[in-house]
């Protein structure tokens, strides 16, 4: 089927005679490849007698030469997949397989996707961007400290970037425009993180996406924010770039020089918002974060401090 859609990612029309000239194969396979295309991609495709069969939309598939020549500074091997269960899982994978950090792993698709919390982070087909990067993590726990919320300056300057003004960061791993979402970060550790380890970077970030009626919760994407397709090779660079530079200067300085900078990207800061735990709610008024990256509150009038990977922020009146 990838084969068949690699013909058609042109957005142009194609006879079903010609397209089954190429792959050797007869009309009626072309025809039974093209509905499997639909149902299990979720890609519309556009068929007229007389003129052939046309995705609604052309296609950039992921290619870590052009990612490579958009961003020359960069020096990560570049993984590509079509279809996996999730890049982190497999960026883990190839860690216990002694691959050496840093390294990307990227997908056309993931079928096992995975935000905070074990949610589902839903991953159509060659629309949206997959991202996992590992990195190899030594000098102790200062290295992670904040370490999510550097990745989200990141992924916040490579949207605007590309024209996305409106987006704005919520803590501790999403990208909003508005209350909608459009993208997110999951990190994951592997081995000591007071001596050695390895961080998978994890980002998700909605692209080329229009229509996805399985997501749980509002979103958006850069397609519907700018009205403009965008070339994935491209962001998944600049993604890289910015990353490259935050990572350097959390690096040197730790999180605590990036802290002020945060708290002026934070859309939620100075809201009234509810902190979750479980069953457990603390309502109270959005300060910002501390020198470690956690959530300051104020509860009561009293500034507390909150960090941990099973917190969610809400605002007071959002359901």
């Amino acid at each position: 089927m990838l084969t068949l859609l690699k013909l058609l990612k042109d957005g142009r029309f194609h006879s079903g005679e010609a397209l089954g000239a190429a792959l050797g194969v007869s009309r009626s396979a072309v025809w039974k490849q093209l509905q499997h295309l639909e149902a299990e991609l979720n890609l519309p495709i556009h068929k007229v007698r007389g003129k052939g069969y046309q995705l609604a939309s052309p296609l950039v598939f992921l290619n870590a030469e052009a990612i490579a020549l958009n961003a020359p500074s960069l020096a990560w091997p570049i993984h590509v997949s079509d279809t996996i269960d999730s890049t982190n899982a497999e960026a883990l994978r190839l860690i216990d397989a002694g691959h050496a950090a840093p390294f990307l792993v990227l997908a056309e698709q993931q079928t096992a996707g995975r935000g905070r919390r074990g949610r589902k982070w839903v991953s159509p087909f060659a629309q949206n961007v997959y991202y996992s990067l590992v990195l190899r993590i030594e000098g102790g726990l200062r290295q992670l400290e904040g370490l999510s919320l550097v990745v989200g300056l990141a992924v916040l300057q490579a949207l605007r970037e590309l024209g996305v003004l409106g987006a704005g960061l919520k803590w501790p791993n999403d990208l909003l425009v508005v209350d909608k979402k459009i993208a997110g970060i999951l990190l994951e550790l592997v081995g000591d993180p007071a001596d050695i380890c390895h961080v998978v970077i994890g980002v998700g970030i909605n692209v080329n996406m229009q229509k996805a009626e399985e997501v749980d919760q509002r979103w958006t994407s850069v397609h519907l924010e700018t009205g403009v397709a965008v070339d994935r090779n491209h962001l998944v660079a600049q993604l890289g770039i910015q990353l490259q530079r935050y990572l350097e200067r959390h690096k040197a300085s730790g999180f605590s020089a990036l802290q002020g900078e945060w708290e002026q990207n934070h859309l939620w800061q100075g809201q009234v918002a509810s902190l979750i735990a479980g069953s457990s709610q603390v309502d109270g008024v959005v300060l910002g974060v501390d020198r470690q990256g956690a959530l300051r509150l104020s509860v009561d009038g009293v500034e507390k401090i909150y960090s941990g990977g099973e917190l969610s922020l809400r605002l007071r009146d959002d359901s």
